[in-house]
């Protein structure tokens, strides 16, 4: 008998059971992958298409997003400027959740309406319900404002509401893509209805005006700079007439100047005296000039000879622009241009 003989070798493993390991081993490996890809979060695969920005998407609409990033609301290094569908939507549905309609302002608990010309005389006979006497009333007031002011008469100064303000800045920053650190330069900025919403806007010191009425001045530094906290914002507005920039900083560079309503009330020589003299002001290319209302210190002089004036300052016409009110029935036309030279 062979002692030492060695045990027989077990049997040969099937071919099909070593197909079936295999794959079951396949189908495992293929589901962890699988799992792994469809929960990174960075995955090259994903094939969302949703918008980074939810304020960018909302802006296609009524309004838009404009590059920035040193106002208030922004997200992502962007500032809204406009009002955008999904605002006015909610604002309808905060009406319709309180149930509020419009009724006429009369007489009610706690509410007593006035006129301005009664809440300016109730406020030179009655001073407010409390208020200083005597040598004290001199003492407490850093800036008194004049009555008129504070009662906001020059509110009515203009053709239409003075919320058609807001409107104009919503247009032209949007229509020049500008951002905080733009300069830009009023024509006639009167009460700031307007200039306030840049003031807020860009940088201190970055917004400029040329304005010859006083008591539109005094508006303007008594009260709605005050009124609405842009004191510090310390923007340069200018006493002066004819057109007259010399006090303005010489090397600045605008990227906006604008002239609301303001070409209409002066001769057509005086107009193209201005223009000559923004032109070298103006950013060459970027920088733009928007003028409201028509340009009828051009067009008279009929289209060949108005290009080619414009042409001799260095100045091109691009094209005429229309934007809609957001609170009453109104659209205002505007009309572009830039330099065309540097």
């Amino acid at each position: 008998m062979a002692v030492n003989a060695s045990p027989p070798p077990p049997p040969p493993l099937p071919s099909r059971s070593i197909s079936v390991t295999l794959l079951l081993l396949f189908l495992s490996s293929s589901a962890i992958l699988l799992f792994f890809f469809s929960t990174s979060s960075s995955s090259p695969f994903s094939s969302c298409t949703c918008p980074s920005s939810p304020i960018s998407a909302a802006g296609v609409g009524i309004g838009g997003v404009i590059g920035g990033g040193g106002g208030d609301g922004g997200r992502g290094g962007e500032e809204r400027v406009s009002t955008t569908k999904e605002d006015v939507e909610w604002v309808k549905d905060q009406i319709r959740v309180n149930g509020l309609r419009m009724r006429e302002n009369v007489l009610r608990k706690g509410i007593n309406p006035r006129t301005r010309a009664q809440q300016l005389d109730d406020l030179r006979n009655y001073k407010g319900i409390s208020h200083y006497e005597g040598e004290e009333a001199d003492n407490h007031t850093a800036l008194p404002c004049p009555g008129g002011l504070l009662v906001e008469e020059h509110h009515s100064n203009y053709g239409e509401p003075w919320a058609g303000g807001r409107d104009v800045f919503e247009f032209l920053a949007e229509s020049t893509h500008i951002s905080p650190d733009a300069q830009v330069l009023e024509i006639g900025c009167g009460t700031l209805r307007v200039g306030a919403h840049f003031i807020r806007y860009v940088k201190p010191e970055h917004y400029h005006c040329l304005e010859r009425d006083e008591l539109s001045l005094m508006a303007a530094f008594r009260y709605e700079l005050p009124a609405q906290g842009l004191l510090h914002k310390r923007p340069l507005i200018v006493k002066g007439e004819d057109m007259e920039f010399s006090r303005f900083r010489s090397r600045v560079l605008y990227d906006l100047i604008y002239a609301s309503a303001v070409f209409l009330h002066m001769p057509d020589q005086l107009v193209w005296v201005g223009l000559e003299r923004l032109v070298g002001r103006l950013k060459p290319y970027d920088g733009r000039i928007f003028v409201s209302h028509n340009i009828k210190f051009c067009s008279r002089l009929g289209g060949d000879e108005c290009s080619r004036r414009l042409a001799s300052l260095g100045l091109e016409y691009l094209g005429k622009h229309t934007h809609d009110s957001l609170l009453f029935n109104h659209y205002e036309i505007w009309f572009e241009f830039r330099r065309s030279k540097d």
